[in-house]
């Protein structure tokens, strides 16, 4: 790369207090047009209500506003249409707009950074786009929800193993196992809102480089006319923080970790040694070597990025706890950090969805495993509680024989066990209390509110469709 470019005239925008241009290693680690070119939209937003406020304020005048605004929309449209000459060496999308800016319009260009810098600038710019990545990802989040509470509706009376320390617990329905994870993504998507919210309480804009502007400024206009509530009440804060990023990445973190358990669910699941589901040929890979391999490769790679996600927030965290006020250049590093952080949660909220959406279950294997493992044992111990008004802790214990005595002589489901082996332990046991004790009777009995029981789950369904409308 060049010490100078031939688009910025051979001098940077802030080259007045220098004789000699930077090192081409400063450059490169100074520029960041690469990655922040991304903002240009919310860039261009910023500086047309700033001028425009300019121009109400008599800073500027009426013909520069008109000039600057037509010009914005020029380079807006450029930019859409890839047709703009990106330079490296004006460092970030900023400059880079701003050369353009006066090279089509003239003096009038150079008039737009009245009353700003580039730190309340960036902030401000940096701001929007969170915000509306944050409303876009709960966007998302409602896509998955819907999927997944379709998916429920089709199995709502499939019965599948419940786990504690991933060991057979009691049964459940997969319609029951798969609303789980929709009420997880509604309290992601209420956090991620949330954020966006808090976020748009402040407008950074005005702030200037840290300590405010000399010009008579209208910051309610500019804020108001960006979407924020109102103007940051600190310049010194308004171009320090980065607490609605980090507010943001940490939910978004939770989010993706959310994704990363579901996924490994899947990996499961579609295992041979499970075998609950199969997903389909567009979301499976094969091997190489092993021409049977059917790898879940895309649930796999949830799992990672969900790291890399966690990673992103703690890295932003890392940047901004050791800075004193107001700016440094550190948090040039914000914007990579939280781009990615987005990026690979849509990433992995598409494919997500994809599988969810494709994916078949295996009734008959989830229903045997379900049976497993004695899984209706707490079952007959609520009996002997409930009809027997037997205390539970002798309860436990009784029925802890019965499944000891069930594995001595290798029967594999309580149910299958005869009468006379149950009233052995303890003789008030009836074939009433034995009828119980299939994985179908299991699950209709949990029919409290919020409970595993088919009726309860499509009662949760009409309510997750009727909050989707």
């Amino acid at each position: 790369m060049s010490k100078s470019d031939p688009s910025s005239g051979g001098q940077q925008m802030w080259g007045g207090r220098f004789a000699a241009q930077p090192d081409d290693a400063m450059q490169a680690i100074n520029a960041s047009i690469d990655v922040d070119q991304r903002l240009w939209r919310e860039d261009i937003e910023g500086s047309k209500a700033h001028a425009a406020m300019l121009a109400a304020q008599g800073i500027i005048t009426a013909e520069d506003n008109a000039k600057i605004q037509a010009g914005l929309d020029q380079i807006a449209a450029e930019i859409a249409e890839g047709r703009f000459p990106f330079s490296r060496a004006l460092e970030d999308i900023h400059l880079n707009i701003e050369a353009r800016l006066t090279e089509r319009i003239g003096e009038a260009g150079k008039r737009l950074h009245t009353g700003r810098s580039r730190n309340d600038q960036v902030a401000t710019d940096f701001k929007l786009w969170t915000m509306r990545a944050a409303r876009e990802a709960a966007d998302g989040l409602r896509m998955l929800q819907k999927a997944l509470v379709k998916r429920a509706d089709e199995h709502a009376d499939w019965i599948m193993p419940g786990f504690t320390h991933l060991q057979t617990a009691q049964p459940v329905t997969l319609g029951h196992h798969l609303l789980a994870y929709v009420a997880m993504a509604e309290r992601d998507r209420v956090r991620l809102i949330g954020a966006a919210l808090e976020a748009a309480w402040e407008c950074p804009l005005g702030a200037a480089a840290l300590a405010g502007s000399t010009f008579p400024i209208d910051r309610e206009t500019t804020a108001h006319a960006l979407g924020f509530h109102a103007p940051a009440g600190n310049s010194l804060d308004a171009v320090a923080s980065r607490d609605f990023a980090l507010a943001v990445l940490a939910n978004l973190a939770i989010a993706a970790t959310h994704l990363s358990r579901l996924a490994e669910e899947i990996v499961l699941w579609t295992s041979p040694q499970f075998g609950f589901a199969t997903l389909s040929d567009a979301w499976s890979t094969g091997s190489s070597i092993m021409p049977q391999k059917r790898n879940p490769d895309a649930a796999e790679l949830i799992r990672a990025k969900a790291a890399r996600i966690g990673a992103d927030f703690a890295a932003l965290n890392a940047i901004v706890q050791k800075l004193p006020l107001a700016y440094a250049k550190d948090l040039q590093e914000d914007k990579q950090l939280t781009f990615n952080a987005f990026d690979n949660f849509a990433l992995s909220l598409t494919s997500m969805i994809g599988m969810i959406e494709t994916m078949t279950f295996n009734r008959a294997a989830m229903r045997e495993a379900a049976a497993r493992g004695y899984s209706t044992a707490t079952d007959l111990a609520d009996w002997l509680v409930r009809d027997l008004k037997t205390p539970f802790r002798e309860a436990h214990e009784i029925t802890g024989r019965i499944v000891r005595r069930a594995e001595q002589l290798g029967v594999r489901e309580l149910v299958d066990l005869s009468l006379a082996e149950f009233q052995a332990v303890d003789p008030r046991i009836n074939e009433a209390a034995r009828a119980l004790l299939t994985v179908e009777k299991s699950v209709e009995s949990r029919d409290c509110y919020g409970g595993t029981a088919p009726e309860r789950v499509r009662e949760q369904i009409a309510r997750w469709k009727e909050n989707f409308k």
